[in-house]
């Protein structure tokens, strides 16, 4: 039986149709007996392989890119992690991380899995296009988030690192320009982590741990058993000034917090949601 002689030509052909090494792909090209749909395929099928054996590996590197809608009423962030530094300053890792985001634009994904599930111009799913670069540059990537905000304003940041985005959801502008105050609100979130936007919206199950914790506290300093529920009620005002967005300390000015710095910019104005995403936290 005759073998099909590979040329430096035909691998340099599907080097470029591929991106993937040299070596891997007149392996390919041998394997598939010349046949280049075939050799895709092989290709395709070990970026899979080499997207499960490196299922278990940290992603705590990538890049978080952010798209607002012209009118200003929606938000969405698209986290694309990777393990190594290195790999996130790729161009075909940040190339695909815009395309990811644009179709997400694009397709108003309304969750991590229908952006994964959506095709790009090639025809290819995200899911797929982000195997086969996993193949191709030997690194488990993936979609570490996926945010779309909707309100009446939406204000974004991403930090100077690129690895860290956060979208903010504003009412009651009334027509005022508020981009350099949305701003100071997001760099506030980026910087002090807040939990929540206010008191009512923390999770209950983190109240309680809060309350439990200061008792425990309270009474390991030998506080008198009558004085517990109140000393830790007054933790717990602490604790939604320094975790809830419009009770923190504005940390541009500490005479103010942020709900009287909003209503300073314009009365009545507040945040309605948000979303913080940082890799490697």
């Amino acid at each position: 039986m005759s073998t099909v002689q590979i040329t430096a030509a035909d691998v340099n052909k599907l080097r470029q149709q591929t991106g993937a090494g040299m070596m891997d792909c007149k392996k390919a090209l041998v394997e598939a007996n010349g046949d280049f749909e075939a050799a895709v395929d092989l290709l395709r099928k070990k970026g899979q392989k080499v997207s499960a054996a490196r299922s278990g590996n940290a992603t705590s590197e990538g890049i978080v890119l952010i798209s607002v809608s012209a009118d200003g009423t929606n938000g969405k962030l698209v986290a694309l992690a990777c393990e190594t530094e290195p790999v996130s300053k790729v161009e075909d890792f940040r190339n695909l991380a815009q395309a990811i985001l644009t179709a997400a634009v694009d397709h108003n994904a309304s969750s991590t899995e229908a952006l994964s599930a959506i095709a790009l111009a090639d025809g290819r799913t995200v899911a797929e296009t982000i195997t086969e670069l996993t193949g191709k540059i030997g690194e488990k990537m993936v979609i570490q988030n996926y945010e779309n905000v909707t309100g009446e304003k939406i204000v974004s940041y991403v930090h100077s690192n690129g690895k860290m985005g956060v979208l903010v959801a504003f009412e009651g502008a009334n027509g005022v320009d508020i981009t350099e105050a949305g701003k100071d609100v997001a760099m506030q979130i980026a910087a002090m982590n807040p939990v929540a936007v206010d008191k009512d919206g923390v999770d209950p199950a983190t109240i309680e741990r809060e309350i439990e914790i200061a008792k425990d506290v309270i009474r390991a300093e030998g506080k008198p058993e009558e004085m517990v529920e109140k000393i830790a009620a007054g933790k717990l005002n602490k604790f939604y000034k320094d975790s809830t967005l419009l009770n923190q300390e504005f940390v541009k000015d500490s005479s103010v917090d942020i709900r009287k710095f909003l209503d300073n910019t314009v009365k009545g104005l507040t945040v309605t949601a948000f979303k913080r995403v940082q890799l490697g936290a």
